[in-house]
């Protein structure tokens, strides 16, 4: 199943882009990112079936290892992509959280958008890790 990033905004040559970059080349396939402008833009079409993961301060704060069982359950359930999406400043609107098959949280608190993408890259490759049996995640 491939995974992919969809924010809004540009990245840029950063220390935030160096992890995404990373982390996105350990990840197998490759993690896939896209960036749209802060306003309009068109999502690129996703592979059927696929499921839609929305990055919001109201959504569910998973663990790792609930994030990993997820993401486990989609691949075995034949979904081709899952999609996570980064919502620019003023997050996203009513019509996409409601389209979400979950929308998901880091937490209470507000992350900076170019930090939370490199922290999704990295926990969307430790969920592979946990898949895997591989000891990169340690409980505690």
């Amino acid at each position: 199943m491939r995974l992919h990033i969809i924010a809004r905004g540009k990245i840029g040559r950063s220390a935030e882009a160096e992890l995404v970059a990373r982390y996105s080349k350990r990840v197998r396939p490759p993690l896939l990112l896209t960036e749209l402008p802060e306003t309009g833009g068109k999502f690129p079409e996703p592979p059927a079936p696929f499921v839609t993961v929305v990055l919001d301060e109201r959504g569910k704060d998973l663990s790792s290892t609930e994030l990993a069982s997820r993401i486990g359950a989609w691949r075995d359930d034949g979904m081709r992509e899952a999609r996570f999406l980064i919502g620019a400043a003023d997050g996203h609107d009513r019509a996409t959280r409601a389209s979400a098959d979950l929308l998901l949280a880091f937490g209470s608190a507000t992350w900076p958008h170019l930090l939370l993408r490199a922290m999704l890259a990295e926990q969307l490759y430790r969920a592979e890790m946990i898949l895997s049996g591989h000891p990169y995640h340690r409980e505690g």
